[in-house]
Formats: C-alpha cells, sequence, structure tokens
C-alpha cells in the first residue's frame, strides 16, 4: 500500500527504531509507549487486519514467535507481558496494517482500556 505507514517503515522508507528484523516480521519501538517495552510486531506483508489474512498463510504463528524471542529478549518471560492485536475501529485499530503490540516491564493491570 502506498500510503501506508508500516509498510514505509518495513521497507525503510521511513525511520522506525527497529529491534528484530527477519524476512517476514519487522520488530520497532512504538513511538507513544505505554509500558516500560512497547514494541509493534508488523508483517512485511500488508494485510489490513486480521481478517485479511488468508487460510493457511503462516504469518500470525511467525509473529507469535518473534513475540516469544523478544519477550526472552527483554526479560519479561518471568514477570509477564501482553501480545495485543487491535481489530477494526471499536477494537482501537489506528493503522490499518496488521500488528500486534507486545507490552511488559509494568503490571499491566485488568481489564485493559
Amino acid at each position: 500500500m502506498d500510503d501506508c505507514l508500516f509498510c514505509k517503515i518495513a521497507s525503510k522508507e521511513i525511520p522506525g527504531e527497529i529491534v528484530y528484523e527477519d524476512d517476514n516480521v519487522i520488530a520497532i519501538k512504538d513511538v507513544n509507549p505505554q509500558a516500560p517495552i512497547h514494541l509493534l510486531l508488523i508483517p512485511k506483508e500488508h494485510y489490513d487486519s486480521v481478517l485479511t489474512v488468508p487460510a493457511g498463510n503462516e504469518i500470525i504463528t511467525q509473529i507469535h514467535t518473534v513475540a516469544n524471542r523478544l519477550a526472552l529478549k527483554y526479560g519479561i518471560v518471568d514477570t509477564g507481558f501482553r501480545l495485543v492485536n487491535n481489530c477494526g475501529e471499536d477494537g482501537g485499530q489506528t493503522v490499518l496494517h496488521l500488528h500486534y503490540h507486545l507490552l511488559g516491564g509494568r503490571n499491566l493491570g485488568w481489564p485493559p482500556g
């Protein structure tokens, strides 16, 4: 998508503080962190939301694998973390590109927002 913020970050047209990258997924620090650790896990291929990922596509599994690696890297496995996907306007999705928030480093409480 020509005007997609996350596509531009993934293709390095615009900067993002990249903390992880492989062939399919990029992870960046959130510019408006809601926890001491707040990373965005973004597929390089554009999907508007989790609802538009084709059946049989492995990107969700790949994102979860990256989340596990980053939770280990940032030392939040033992204390806990939250992995969030916002879907649609009422779900709080503000960028129409599939992405997950990895949050940790403090007690996140429940219920959220």
